[in-house]
């Protein structure tokens, strides 16, 4: 037991991760040796350095969409953004595409009727990446859609992860193999891996039509998605492109594809001309990078652009986010912004779907509002939206919520927008939501909680990297 203690804190040292993060790891696999080993080979071992796909792969499946890149004409880079945009290029290749149509779905009803319309309209393929495909009515009524396009000879190719899935019944997705969709597991969890990859997951939603019509946002295919859950409306966003930034969301989906099934694809028919995406030829400069991150990426890019967005704006920050659970750095940002005199609001469920992550969230929203972030908590029902827009000319929207899990352990992806159009439209979808919000200020228990309670909430705190 000695030499397997000995050799976990080693591990942990020479991992050179911050000091605090490295002394907590250390010391809870020298106290509680036993859970505290278990603990770090589930959650602790950092994956930053591993590479799921080789150099020389991803190369060759971003090929075609650099090309398509390099082909744009008359693209414009915001001046006060190309340090934004200039990270992502650099960090993850995420490239900027111009003449894209935004429309913005806020509820099940919106988002997937139009999806059923797009894939009915389906001629080539149907590529969806889903953290959650459920077995329920909804899932069958996507899935049998599928199937049909399926039989009409459309290539339709599914990830689901294998987490964000365990409850579905393993026929549920056979049933879609024998119909001739192409159907892959995110990390299978498996024992042994089982250990070391049970915490890493594929949050991202995708969804590329015939690489002509693209879908990106918060939410999953699932019935709750519709009619909420319990008594508790859901509130959400998902984003339908067209347009070049088409493009950034089908190699998103061809590097996972790759991983999940070893098949390298890049023909130009995933990358369709511009002109051909619609009847009408979109050129505008609404500017979208679609950005992925993950725990084998050198740098958690989304994070980083979270921070940088945060820290460069002038007027205002507006967030919307189920879980509040910040790091350091994004809690530091949104502090420092506040007290230098931007207006910043965040606004998150009064009630959420997971009680104890409520729970954990409530000081790191008390410790905002005491640095002068205008906190709102949504009442009419469930907020699951993942957006923030700022000064009229920038939005983000995606799968990545303000907590450790989306910016260290999940593998997310989020659009990036540079149109002052659509930050105004995402605006004004905020302020509609704050309408129906309370102030946490006005909320006495919750500025003043009782002593239990407060002790509450800072135990559930301790548990926020694992939530």
């Amino acid at each position: 037991m000695w030499i397997a203690i000995a050799m976990g804190v080693i591990h942990v040292v020479m991992d050179n991760r911050q000091p605090a993060k490295t002394m907590a790891w250390a010391l809870v696999i020298l106290f509680v040796p036993v859970v505290g080993l278990v603990f770090y080979l589930f959650f602790g071992v950092n994956h930053r350095k591993e590479r799921l796909v080789s150099q020389r792969s991803l190369d060759q499946l971003t090929k075609r969409s650099m090309l398509e890149f390099v082909e744009q004409e008359n693209l414009r880079v915001p001046e006060r953004h190309k340090q934004l945009v200039d990270l992502f290029v650099n960090q993850s290749f995420s490239l900027p595409f111009k003449d894209n149509q935004i429309d913005i779905m806020t509820d099940g009803y919106a988002f997937f009727p139009e999806l059923l319309k797009d894939i009915a309209q389906a001629k080539h393929h149907i590529h969806i990446d889903m953290y959650i495909i459920e077995d329920d009515a909804l899932g069958y009524l996507i899935t049998d859609a599928l199937i049909d396009k399926a039989r009409q000879g459309v290539l339709v190719r599914v990830i689901y992860d294998d987490v964000g899935c365990w409850k579905v019944s393993h026929r549920f997705f056979e049933r879609m193999r024998e119909e001739g969709i192409e159907v892959a597991a995110y990390l299978p969890v498996r024992f042994p891996s089982f250990t070391s990859k049970v915490n890493y997951r594929n949050h991202r939603k995708l969804i590329i039509i015939d690489g002509k019509v693209g879908y990106i946002g918060g939410m999953n295919i699932a019935i709750r998605y519709v009619k909420g859950t319990g008594e508790q409306p859901w509130r959400d966003t998902m984003l339908r492109i067209t347009g070049g930034a088409v493009y950034a969301l089908q190699r998103a989906f061809l590097v996972d594809w790759y991983f999940v099934d070893r098949t390298l694809i890049s023909d130009r028919i995933y990358y369709p001309q511009i002109s051909t995406m619609s009847d009408e030829l979109l050129t505008n400069n609404c500017l979208v990078q679609v950005v992925t991150s993950g725990p084998t990426n050198p740098y958690p890019e989304i994070m980083q652009g979270f921070v940088r967005v945060i820290l460069a704006a002038r007027r205002y920050i507006y967030i919307e986010t189920p879980y509040f659970l910040p790091n350091e750095p994004v809690l530091f940002a949104l502090k420092t912004a506040a007290m230098a005199g931007v207006d910043v609001r965040i606004l998150c469920p009064r009630r959420s779907d997971a009680r104890f992550v409520e729970w954990a969230s409530r000081s790191y929203l008390r410790e905002a509002y005491e640095a002068g972030v205008q906190v709102y908590l949504y009442e009419t029902g469930f907020l699951h939206s993942k957006m923030m827009v700022c000064d009229d000319s920038l939005t983000t929207c995606g799968s990545t919520n303000v907590d450790f899990r989306s910016f260290e352990n999940n593998f997310e992806a989020n659009a990036f927008i540079y149109d002052e159009g659509t930050a105004l439209r995402m605006k004004n979808i905020f302020l509609k939501d704050q309408e129906q919000s309370v102030l946490l200020g006005d909320i006495p228990d919750r500025i003043h909680p009782k002593f239990t309670k407060r002790l509450w909430e800072s135990l559930t705190r301790l548990m926020s990297p694992l939530l």
